[in-house]
């Protein structure tokens, strides 16, 4: 694929795994890759900034690919790291950090300082609306199916931030539709004896997501952000028992067929 930003020995906007998956699930890794076009000049970024959280969610991407085939779901990873353009941000938002950050966790952007109109939406079109228009087709698949799927976003977060040491394993985060945040928190507690955050380590809001509010919220369809601590995703071992701990408490939870039904709560 090619566009005015993305060249031919760039990689894709997104990756998809399993489009053939049974599982009425689709799951999302917005902050998948690091990568950057080699247009962009890696944004004026060493790699040892780009590797760091401020430029993936490391090690999230391991667990998805590790979860999609255990859950026969499909899956969909990000192409780009989230400093070219952040794919669970607005594109319009002006809460900062916005779509495409000047500065992330004290860091400045230099390729992202002052950023053009033109610039910004040759971003967006080039990365957010491939990966966005990709969901909506999948979704709409289950739809014309009579399927109602699950979205579920997988994150990873630092656990460390302005020097507040955060004590979640996991978090869970939702905004109004608690049927499957709810049972899922209860379950990683009571099952595997994790330290859950209920809406930590972040809570959705409409000017700082996008996933939840437009494809769960705005669909009615069941959903949550799940979010793991980083320096618990260090390896491959991490990766897998991470995959197994979410395909076992998913399987579990939606085993309750009255979740999977469209509802808004707003």
């Amino acid at each position: 694929m090619s566009t005015a930003l993305i060249g031919p020995d760039d990689p894709p906007p997104f990756e998809a795994l399993n489009l053939e998956g049974r599982a009425p699930i689709l799951i999302t890794c917005d902050h998948a890759s690091h990568a950057v076009p080699k247009g962009l000049d890696d944004l004026g970024l060493s790699m040892d900034d780009l590797t760091r959280h401020i430029g993936w969610d490391i090690g999230i991407a391991k667990v998805v690919r590790r979860m999609a085939p255990a859950l026969d779901a499909p899956a969909l990873l990000a192409g780009y790291s989230r400093l070219v353009i952040d794919l669970n941000r607005p594109h319009d938002s002006t809460r900062q950090p916005g779509s495409i950050p000047e500065a992330s966790d004290h860091t400045p952007i230099p390729a992202n300082a002052g950023i053009l109109p033109a610039a910004a939406e040759a971003r967006a079109k080039a990365c957010f609306w491939p990966y966005h228009e990709k969901i909506v087709e999948i979704l709409e698949g289950f739809e014309a199916k009579g399927v109602v799927p699950a979205y579920i976003a997988m994150h990873s977060f630092t656990p460390e931030i302005d020097g507040f040491k955060r004590p979640w394993e996991i978090g869970v985060c939702y905004r109004h539709d608690p049927r499957i945040p709810k049972p899922l928190i209860e379950a990683l507690r009571e099952d595997f004896d994790l330290c859950v955050g209920d809406n930590e380590p972040y809570a959705i809001e409409a000017d700082s997501d996008y996933g939840i509010p437009v494809h769960g919220e705005g669909r009615g369809l069941p959903h949550a952000l799940v979010e793991i601590r980083q320096d618990l995703l260090a390896g491959e071992d991490d990766a897998a028992r991470w995959a197994g701990i979410m395909t076992r408490a998913l399987t579990k939870v939606l085993a309750d067929e009255t979740i999977r039904t469209l509802k808004r709560f707003v």
